[in-house]
């Protein structure tokens, strides 16, 4: 039994039995990332987030592949959010989007965390940037040059008039 088999099981919704095996393999390969990884997201599925944070730790200690890393970056992140520990949810999110400038769902993830703790102004222009970056929206694509610009400083005003963004 291995990583695959937490996922085999949690993938026919046996997550229960995917728990069990995952705390028993974390334990007993404590420097296995992966197995570590596939521990922390049970934990995260089954809404256990403060029991996640040491598999998602140990699995970042570890060698892990480009996907499975960013995805426990942003895990760990988020469940550092939804725990009410902000600064260090914004470390690591901060730290996926360094190592990974093109996962948009770490910038979302940031943008919340940015929110939370009272950095509206960032938050925003995260998200602006975000959007702009990934929609297809008619409309939105009509307006890219005037998003990309707030993106860069959505609080600016000119009294008088306004520039020629759009």
């Amino acid at each position: 039994m291995n990583a695959s088999t937490i996922r085999e099981l949690c993938a026919s919704g046996r997550h229960d039995d995917a728990l069990h095996l995952a705390k028993a393999l974390a334990l007993s390969n404590p420097t296995d990332a992966e197995i570590q990884f596939e521990a922390a997201c049970v934990h995260d599925f089954l809404g256990a987030e403060r029991e996640a944070v040491p598999y998602y730790r140990a699995a970042l200690a570890g060698p892990l592949d480009a996907d499975r890393r960013l995805q426990a970056l942003v895990g760990l992140g988020s469940t550092y959010r939804t725990l009410g520990r902000y600064a260090e949810a914004q470390e690591v999110l901060l730290r996926a989007v360094s190592e990974f400038p093109a996962a948009h769902e770490a910038k979302v993830f940031l943008a919340m965390v940015r929110h939370n703790l009272g950095l509206h102004k960032a938050a925003v222009e995260l998200l602006l940037e975000v959007i702009v970056e990934t929609s297809g929206d008619a409309g939105v694509n009509r307006y890219r040059r005037a998003i990309e610009f707030y993106a860069q400083d959505v609080d600016k005003t000119w009294p008088g008039g306004e520039p020629d963004v759009a």
